[in-house]
C-alpha cells in the first residue's frame, strides 16, 4: 500500500507517454531523419521543466517524499565519457525505437515484441556489470 502512489504515477506518466506519441516508433523515426519538430519539442520542454525544478529545489522550495532536502552532488567534468555514453544510448534508441522506459509501456500497450528489447537490456546490463571493473570509467 505504501507504494501504491509510486504505481499510480506510473500509470499515468505511461498514459501520458502514449498520448503525446513519445513511444511511437514513427515519431521517433521522424525524429532521427529530422523530419519533424514533435519529439524535439518534448525533449526540450523536459530538459527546460527539470532545469526549473531543479533550480526550485536547490533553493529548498521542494522536498522529497520524506520531506527532506534534495541533494544533488557534483559530478567530475566527463565530456569524452557523455558523448560515447549518449552515442551508444542514441544508436540503441534509434536501432529498438524505444528508450529504456517507454520499453514497458509499449509493452502495457501490446508491442510484445518490446520483450526481446527489454531480455536483452536486461542481458547488456548484467554483462556490464561482469566487466565494469575492467572498463575505463
Amino acid at each position: 500500500m505504501k507504494y501504491l502512489k509510486f504505481l499510480l504515477v506510473g500509470i499515468f506518466f505511461g498514459i501520458v507517454l502514449v498520448k503525446s506519441e513519445v513511444v511511437s516508433w514513427y515519431r521517433i523515426y521522424e525524429m532521427f531523419r529530422f523530419q519533424s519538430i514533435h519529439m524535439y519539442g518534448i525533449i526540450g520542454t523536459a530538459i527546460i521543466s527539470g532545469i526549473v525544478f531543479l533550480q526550485i529545489s536547490k533553493r529548498g522550495y521542494i522536498k522529497n517524499i520524506e520531506g527532506a532536502e534534495i541533494y544533488v552532488p557534483k559530478k567530475e567534468n566527463g565530456l569524452i565519457k557523455n558523448i560515447v555514453g549518449g552515442s551508444i544510448f542514441g544508436l540503441g534508441w534509434a536501432l529498438m525505437g524505444a528508450c529504456p522506459g517507454p520499453m514497458y509501456i509499449l509493452v502495457g500497450t501490446g508491442v510484445y515484441s518490446m520483450l526481446i528489447v527489454i531480455a536483452a537490456a536486461i542481458l547488456g546490463t548484467f554483462i556490464y556489470g561482469l566487466l565494469k571493473d575492467k572498463l575505463p570509467h
